[in-house]
């Protein structure tokens, strides 16, 4: 997964949950999904579109209900759901999850595996304003999964952060060369 995909995936706040929900062989109804995510349902349902507008979900054919329908994961989407399913497990709380949910979490620690640069993220996540990203990186800073180095090599020093703790292992899940 490349990491346009990725910041396209992670767009919607319940879209990992419910593709490590149905990696894990929740059943694709809307109900069982649901409950399990434990979302609200505007929350749930806008997810649910997001991921089969991408490509990743589809209707299962001769199953469910017109107004209550089955979904499948595609070829696409059972390669997302096994990644998915690699960041649930690197994160089993539930409150460390929501953090998750949040925009620009995951598509940041997956760029973090190495030292980057402030400048080098934003390139990285071309649509992210410089106030989203400074957030987001105070707020991992915070719970310690970033961890924020002053590089004094230069004549300008500048600060690089760097995947920490839970992130690393968040990142590791990631793994974007595949």
């Amino acid at each position: 997964m490349d990491i346009k995909s990725l910041v396209k995936l992670t767009s919607r706040a319940w879209s990992l949950n419910i593709l490590a929900l149905l990696h894990q062989g929740v059943p694709g109804r809307q109900a069982p999904l649901l409950a399990a995510t434990r979302a609200s349902r505007t929350a749930f349902a806008s997810s649910l579109e997001h991921l089969v507008q991408l490509k990743l979900l589809e209707r299962n054919p001769g199953h469910g209900h017109p107004l209550r329908p089955e979904f499948r994961l595609t070829q696409t989407g059972a390669v997302a759901a096994e990644t998915a399913n690699r960041i649930a497990a690197a994160v089993p709380d539930d409150s460390e999850f929501a953090v998750l949910r949040r925009s620009w979490t995951v598509p940041i620690l997956a760029l973090t595996h190495t030292p980057r640069r402030f400048s080098v993220i934003k390139a990285d996540l071309a649509p992210i304003t410089d106030r989203a990203l400074s957030t987001s990186l105070y707020q991992l800073e915070e719970r310690d999964w970033l961890r924020r180095d002053i590089d004094t090599s230069s004549r300008a020093p500048y600060p690089t952060y760097l995947a920490a703790n839970r992130g690393i292992e968040i990142s590791r899940a990631i793994d974007l060369t595949r």
